[in-house]
């Protein structure tokens, strides 16, 4: 086993999740690191699949902060042909030692020499910006394996996915309990009337898309198999090419193509992982042929083979053969339920997005704190970028499921915010596009802000209270301002000096009305437009659970800018 020890001073404020073989999909908790032990039993929370181990035992990457005021990461980098390191904390010397996840008959891994390890990091500083702003965990993978990255674009997508999340359609097309591939009929089986990826509203999905300039629409249970996908061992649950008879695949294809928006293929494996495996070449292939260019893929679900883990070696050399793979085909990846990322997509750009973490849809789960998108960033988004999914505007979900009371533990003004704060590439407006057209002013920060960038700032930060970040669009003078704000009320103070000095802007300001709350009132938004430029300043109320956001758009035109009050 790796003896690698981490030596704490003191018993630092740290925002941790219970260790895991299987899943990173907890709840942050902020506490004491004397305190953990205490507070084990309550922070494990229900998973399709969960391995816990110890009763001090926390994931990476850990974010701690001393009584000093020193900010402090630990994580690791370039995890390759290796297991997934977590921290197991001896809580009366306060030393953490490394902790990897197992396979299944017990052995930590298998290396054949000469071999490098991964890193293992620390990140270190007095300002809690400079530990979002630390480019550490990319540098220390290698450069680009491919020479050719034409291929590797931003992807800014929506997708039949939400509404499968709230229960209010299925990814099912019948309820047959039980279905065999190639055997069942589907053409003589009884259709629920709830199968949501069925051609007609498919269409309605790529005709939103099109209109407002999205590059991709995600469609989720497209294929057979979805009966019985879940909790059932099945390694043969999906074939990745066959799809249900009300989803016509080829007339989509050539619908959107003419459209001009991708589909996005959505390959959930159940975690039959030798099922993949043995498919994935013609699965590709399959993308390739009918024009898709970018796959989600999932692993729900205790891993077959059994005993093997999520987080362990045979799974973290299953993950990179998926990326290396599909990179043969011109194919990004963004997988989910994987193990968190620790870099790689420097080396391997086409992993182009990871979960590994409690995504949007555990709001639609019971919720998740309103402090969690304020950590995650110093968290899960050190390794890489996330596919958050953010963009909810109707926080009830009642309205769309009746026998589903959560709610989204957020304001509207917050979700905008959360496309600068949550970095990633690829980027999905992951609500309905009917509640979208009820609230289009709001939605068109989502339609401009940008996917890519040339600069980044953090204007203010302090994990578990608040993250105010200011990119620049990478080939543009345009600027985007995202601020996510916790359970408590707040007032932002910023100053627009990252503005260039000889350019004139107009900033529309997506923010909090005052009597804004992400519990009774998380509609509330309010818009504002004003003249800017780098001298300007800036106050603004952020309620709780809330945010707001900013374009800054440079001024090509006097005239556009006539009666815009200026900050």
């Amino acid at each position: 086993a790796e003896k690698t020890q981490f030596a704490m001073p003191g018993a630092h404020t740290a925002f941790w999740l219970p260790g895991d073989y299987d899943t990173q999909e907890y709840s942050t908790v902020t506490s004491k690191l004397s305190e953990i032990r205490g507070l084990m039993e309550e922070s494990i929370t229900g998973n399709a699949s969960q391995t816990t181990f110890s009763e001090t035992g926390v994931q990476t990457s850990l974010m701690m902060k001393t009584d000093e005021g020193l900010y402090i990461n630990l994580h690791e980098a370039a995890l390759v042909e290796y297991a997934c390191m977590h921290l197991e904390l001896d809580d009366e010397k306060m030393i953490f030692e490394s902790w990897l996840t197992p396979d299944a008959v017990g052995v930590k891994g298998y290396m054949q020499a000469p071999i490098k390890t991964p890193w293992r990091t620390v990140i270190a500083s007095e300002n809690a910006g400079d530990i979002l702003m630390s480019h550490i965990t990319l540098n220390l993978n290698e450069p680009c394996a491919y020479e050719d990255t034409d291929w590797i674009k931003p992807v800014k997508y929506i997708g039949v996915w939400w509404e499968l999340i709230t229960g209010k359609s299925s990814w099912a097309y019948t309820d047959l309990p039980s279905v065999r591939l190639g055997e069942t009929d589907y053409s003589k089986v009884t259709p629920n009337g709830e199968h949501a990826a069925n051609t007609a509203h498919v269409k309605r999905h790529i005709d939103f898309a099109s209109e407002h300039g999205f590059d991709a629409v995600l469609v989720e249970g497209w294929n057979e198999g979805w009966e019985d996908w879940f909790g059932q061992q099945k390694d043969y649950v999906f074939d990745f090419l066959t799809p249900y008879p009300d989803f016509d695949l080829e007339e989509l294809r050539d619908y959107a193509k003419k459209k001009g928006v991708r589909m996005m293929m959505h390959h959930e494996t159940s975690s039959s992982v030798r099922n993949y495996e043995r498919h994935m070449d013609r699965a590709y292939q399959f993308m390739v042929d009918n024009g898709y260019n970018s796959v989600k893929s999932g692993y729900v679900g205790d891993i077959l083979p059994n005993g093997e883990y999520h987080y362990g070696q045979w799974m973290v050399n299953h993950y990179l053969y998926a990326i290396k793979k599909a990179a043969e085909y011109k194919i990004m990846v963004n997988a989910h339920e994987a193990v968190r990322p620790t870099g790689l997509s420097r080396t391997y750009p086409n992993l182009i997005g990871n979960e590994s973490a409690r995504g949007t849809e555990y709001e639609s789960f019971g919720g998740s704190n309103a402090d969690h998108t304020t950590i995650l960033p110093f968290t899960r988004l050190i390794g890489g970028p996330m596919d958050y999914t953010p963009g909810i505007f109707e926080m009830d979900i009642s309205e769309y499921n009746p026998d589903n009371g959560s709610f989204v533990h957020s304001t509207i003004a917050r979700q905008l915010a959360l496309y600068v704060t949550m970095y990633s590439p690829l980027q999905m407006a992951a609500d309905l596009p009917e509640t979208y057209e009820k609230h289009l002013d709001a939605f068109q920060f989502i339609v401009d802000v940008a996917l890519d960038w040339d600069d980044t700032k953090v204007l203010e930060a302090e994990p578990g209270d608040y993250i105010t970040y200011a990119r620049k669009e990478k080939g543009t003078e345009n600027w985007f301002v995202g601020r996510t704000n916790d359970e408590e009320a707040r007032t932002s103070e910023i100053e627009f000096n990252f503005l260039s000095p000889d350019k004139t802007y107009i900033a529309t300001i997506y923010s909090d009305q005052a009597d804004a709350h992400f519990e009774t009132n998380p509609k509330a938004y309010q818009i504002n437009k004003y003249v800017v430029t780098n001298a300007s300043k800036l106050s603004q109320y952020c309620a709780p659970g809330g945010g707001y956001a900013i374009s800054i758009i440079a001024v090509k035109n006097k005239k556009d800018t006539e009666g815009l009050p200026r900050l």
